[in-house]
């Protein structure tokens, strides 16, 4: 079958996003489909321009209009797609819901091609309170439009567990994994300290700072108590926003005098990540989901941490994970995290990396994507 995975924007070789997605693409090639890559960016000239795998199908010239346009013109993509014979369009939601995207849908559906859009996180209104303005602003018109432009297409796909979104029946599946990409987790023998890691773009719904309030309450117990306890450490990899660290993270830090047990690496890709992983004993998911108003919802992060072979703890509802014996679940509230029976979970754990590894093997992304494609045909096919 002939795909066309569509994205509005462009990637980097660092992006969790930009990995993604070319996972996807490549799970649809395992399953023997012609997938080709349809994106926006700039060329070397710096021209604004729409690419199929590296070539140009359109060049927007430079300046602001440019931009501009590329929101307006998709009739490049249409030409594209009647005269590759393409028969699915696979589009990632960017928020850019508007009449020029509603008429290059309908047109796709006029010419009898089908199209899905996949909602990476819904409901997601309640993130851009967050957002500066102009992001905001953009939101507001895609509202206005997005129930007429979900109306032209077959399906949408989510990793929730909602029937319908703005009005379109959906196709449920989970996020994926690519085991060729993550190593097992190889961690290191340590007896008197215990390491945490939270990998992410830090964002308020990630909600590390619970587990920060933790570790203070945790070693105020100590200074109480007047007993040593293991020394916990924690791990965050990933940007940071300046105002997040200086509003949310460094009050906490300073009034527990964390300092030394919080340790901001940054982004870190490869065998950097690797290692700072096998230091660790225990992974930190996702804890504030219910502050964008999100209960179900199937992470990428929490497969990853999975298929990597490390325990975990996150808030929300993951049907996937939820039962799992590598899982402790956090309450989804503003409650500090127990940082103790983290460790006294740890302290009777005995299931091996490769042991929780094999239990996500059926969310390969070959699996996951052939699903979206199963349904739209089955569907159409009644």
């Amino acid at each position: 079958m002939r795909i066309l995975f569509l994205v509005y924007h462009g990637f980097s070789p660092h992006s969790g996003i930009s990995k993604k997605i070319h996972y996807q693409v490549k799970g649809l090639k395992e399953n023997g489909h012609d997938v080709r890559l349809c994106y926006y960016d700039f060329d070397a000239n710096g021209h604004s321009c729409r690419f199929v795998d590296g070539q140009v199908i359109k060049d927007y010239g430079k300046g602001r209009w440019a931009g501009f346009r590329q929101r307006m013109d998709y009739d490049c993509i249409l030409d594209y797609c009647l005269r590759e014979k393409i028969e699915l369009i696979y589009a990632r939601c960017f928020q850019n819901a508007n009449p020029w995207l509603i008429r290059f849908f309908m047109m796709l559906k006029k010419a009898g091609i089908h199209s899905v859009t996949e909602i990476p996180t819904y409901p997601y209104d309640q993130e851009f309170k967050h957002f500066e303005w102009k992001m905001r602003m953009e939101l507001k018109i895609d509202q206005l439009f997005r129930d007429r432009l979900y109306k032209q297409m077959d399906s949408l796909v989510t990793f929730s567990d909602a029937e319908r979104i703005f009005g379109q029946r959906t196709i449920r599946i989970s996020n994926g994994v690519d085991f060729d990409s993550i190593p097992l987790h190889e961690p290191f023998a340590n007896n008197y300290e215990f390491h945490l890691i939270g990998v992410a773009e830090v964002h308020p719904w990630h909600a590390f700072d619970r587990v920060m309030s933790g570790m203070g309450e945790y070693y105020s117990q100590e200074r109480l108590a007047n007993s040593p306890k293991s020394d916990v450490y924690f791990h965050v990899v990933g940007g940071v926003h300046p105002n997040r660290m200086k509003l949310d993270f460094h009050p906490i830090i300073d009034k527990y005098g964390l300092q030394d047990k919080i340790i901001f690496h940054g982004q870190l890709f490869g065998d950097a990540l690797t290692d700072v992983f096998n230091q660790c004993q225990f992974a930190i998911g996702s804890l504030g989901r219910h502050r964008s108003g999100i209960t179900n919802i199937k992470t990428l992060k929490n497969r990853e941490y999975a298929t990597r072979g490390i325990p975990f703890i996150y808030s929300e509802q993951d049907s996937d994970f939820d039962n799992q014996p590598y899982v402790l679940k956090a309450p989804a509230d503003e409650s500090p995290i127990d940082i103790q029976q983290i460790i006294d979970f740890m302290g009777s754990f005995s299931m091996k990396p490769e042991e929780i590894r094999k239990t996500v093997e059926h969310l390969t992304w070959r699996i996951q994507m052939q699903r979206v494609v199963d349904e739209v045909f089955h569907e159409n096919t009644k």
